[in-house]
């Protein structure tokens, strides 16, 4: 997505590349403190009062009287917050399914209780985002010029309007990093980051990073394939700039790695393959794109994928180019690319 999803090519881009963009994607564990409704995690002011101050990934430091109790995030940051414990009042971004249901980047919010501003790219209702008083805007960034991700370009100014923002970088860091500034961000709100559920999660993620890593050392020949499904064409990502691969990377996975010249088209992020191309390079394991926005592995008909060693021998597994960055939905992630290499054979 940064820059969206299939319609605006620079955030096809990314969601393709980073898978985090196929532009071109990560606990439920905080549930005991839900409310007496079930929706929601605890009040964002528990444990904290009086100012509030939070310095962002942009270098900007945002102030307040106290802290923000109306919060509105992107669908993935609030599913985020939601896991620690505290709960936002709105969200834009991609929320619910075409079925009603939650999407998956909603993570483990009720999506009926939630104000929804925006559910696809482009889409951003500034006056139900007015009407719920917020106090800030919370969503991540996938580059270095702090651009807030799915806030409408064209009516940025009118949004910034109307509360702070803090944008998480989610932009050429390796996802740890990026679950500790979620971390630090739950914590100034109010979040019980003590909480056994908490805990338990983040020493799950731990071991699910050992167990990556003795994986990808065990077969190191076995070479992944990060890729993103579109109708016309299939997005080959490269690792350099999305936090979910450059962590599996440095945890000794190898991937598959298109030159600097073929991304140059998809912002540095990923490569564009027509699908009569698509066996460019050879895989043992395919990563794909989970995200609505791209097509699922059941509902790729091309001739040409089914033909792929990879897919031939069920060799794939599902990615998150925009992982919820708790430590409870990033466990799934690095435990199903442990699993898919603990069983993979060498295909490609």
């Amino acid at each position: 997505m940064p820059n969206a999803l299939v319609p605006h090519p620079n955030r096809r881009g990314l969601l393709a590349a980073g898978g985090a963009l196929a532009l071109g994607a990560t606990l439920a564990a905080c549930g005991d403190d839900k409310g007496k409704d079930g929706g929601s995690g605890k009040d964002t002011k528990a444990g904290k009062s009086g100012p509030w101050s939070f310095k962002d990934d942009r270098g900007t430091t945002v102030e307040l009287d106290k802290v923000p109790a109306n919060i509105v995030a992107f669908t993935g940051v609030g599913a985020a917050l939601y896991d620690y414990g505290v709960q936002v009042k709105g969200v834009f971004g991609p929320t619910t399914a075409k079925d009603g249901k939650a999407d998956v980047q909603a993570g483990d919010m009720d999506v009926s209780k939630l104000t929804v501003l925006g559910n696809a790219w482009g889409q951003f209702n500034i006056e139900k985002y007015a009407g719920l008083a917020p106090d800030v805007l919370v969503t991540t960034m996938f580059d270095n010029a702090g651009t807030l991700w799915y806030v409408p370009e064209e009516s940025k100014k009118k949004i910034a309007q109307l509360a702070p923002s803090v944008g998480i970088s989610v932009y050429d860091r390796q996802l740890t990093r990026s679950l500790q500034r979620m971390w630090e961000l739950a914590e100034s709100l109010g979040a019980d980051m003590k909480a056994a559920k908490v805990t338990d999660a983040k020493k799950r993620f731990e071991a699910a990073a050992a167990r990556l890593r003795a994986a990808a050392k065990a077969k190191p020949d076995l070479k992944v394939m990060a890729g993103s499904a579109s109708d016309q064409l299939f997005y080959v990502s490269g690792t350099n700039l999305s936090v979910d691969l450059e962590y599996f990377k440095a945890l000794g996975v190898n991937f598959v790695e298109p030159p600097e010249s073929a991304k140059k088209q998809g912002g540095g992020w990923y490569e564009s393959l027509s699908w009569e191309n698509i066996d460019k390079y050879k895989a043992d394991i395919i990563m794909l794109d989970d995200r609505s926005s791209a097509i699922q592995p059941a509902d790729i008909t091309k001739p040409t994928w089914k033909k792929l060693p990879a897919v031939k021998a069920g060799q794939i597994v599902a990615r998150s180019p925009e992982p919820i960055l708790s430590y409870d939905k990033c466990v799934p992630l690095l435990t199903s690319l442990a699993e898919a290499l603990e069983k993979a054979k060498k295909v490609g």
